[in-house]
């Protein structure tokens, strides 16, 4: 099973405002409990034993608060470390740039989104692809919307990522990107490798500078997972959660 993961945290959360005029979107509370606390446990369940959390500067106070004061639960919480993320570097670039991930494969997840999913078989789905084809570098968990075209779109060829359509009009499929991937960090090193010829950019995104050309060379997969999912990106989403959310058993 996995032992690391990645909570990336440093969404403006525009579309939240003025709430997260005064706290960051991860730190939201649904139920009580910031988002972030709520993918603490998840990572817990499943026995993840590190979790680092990547944050803006702008909210080092707010998160280091956190950090201290993240509450027991009836799951042993993870060690967790705090990376403050001094420039905006995209979902991937402290990744490439600053944090050493090792060598085994990681869990990747955004922090605004609150998620119940099994991720043990998201971690076994991995590893059979790993078997299947050595070459296989990522694996994204997909999740089944009723609105598709909000979201970004997996269009598949049996468990491959072949495209990814960004909020299409009329979406391929009902199945999701669900911002929770596998990760092997050995291709974090391919990146950098490849542009060891001209400086690598700091900003990069797992949507733009990685994913697509992983889909392309057929070393990108997708595992369709069951259970809750919840994007609080929105004040009414944030509220659908906040009525709906069943906690994790």
């Amino acid at each position: 099973m996995i032992k690391r993961a990645i909570i990336l945290a440093g969404g403006q959360g525009t579309r939240l405002r003025p709430v997260t005029l005064e706290t960051p979107k991860p730190l939201v509370t649904v139920q009580g409990t910031p988002i972030a606390t709520w993918l603490l446990q998840l990572f817990a369940k499943h026995g993840v034993e590190d979790v680092t959390v990547i944050y803006p500067t702008a909210w080092k106070n707010k998160f280091e608060e956190w950090g201290e004061s993240v509450p027991h639960t009836s799951y042993r919480v993870p060690r967790i470390e705090l990376h403050e993320e001094r420039e905006p570097m995209g979902t991937m670039g402290a990744l490439v740039h600053e944090v050493d991930l090792g060598d085994a494969p990681v869990f990747v997840t955004n922090g605004d989104e609150l998620k119940g999913l099994d991720l043990a078989r998201l971690s076994g789905f991995h590893e059979e692809q790993k078997r299947a084809d050595p070459q296989h570098a990522a694996t994204i968990a997909l999740v089944r919307v009723p609105n598709p075209s909000e979201y970004g779109v997996a269009e598949m060829d049996g468990h491959r990522i072949v495209r990814f359509h960004e909020k299409p009009a009329i979406p391929p499929s009902t199945l999701i990107s669900s911002g929770l991937y596998v990760i092997e960090p050995d291709v974090l090193k391919e990146t950098v490798g490849a542009n060891n010829h001209s400086p690598l950019p700091k900003f990069l995104m797992f949507e733009k500078d990685l994913f697509p050309q992983l889909a392309e060379q057929r070393r990108l997969a997708g595992c369709q997972l069951e259970g809750q999912w919840y994007d609080c990106g929105t004040l009414e989403r944030w509220e659908k959660a906040i009525k709906e959310w069943q906690g994790l058993a």
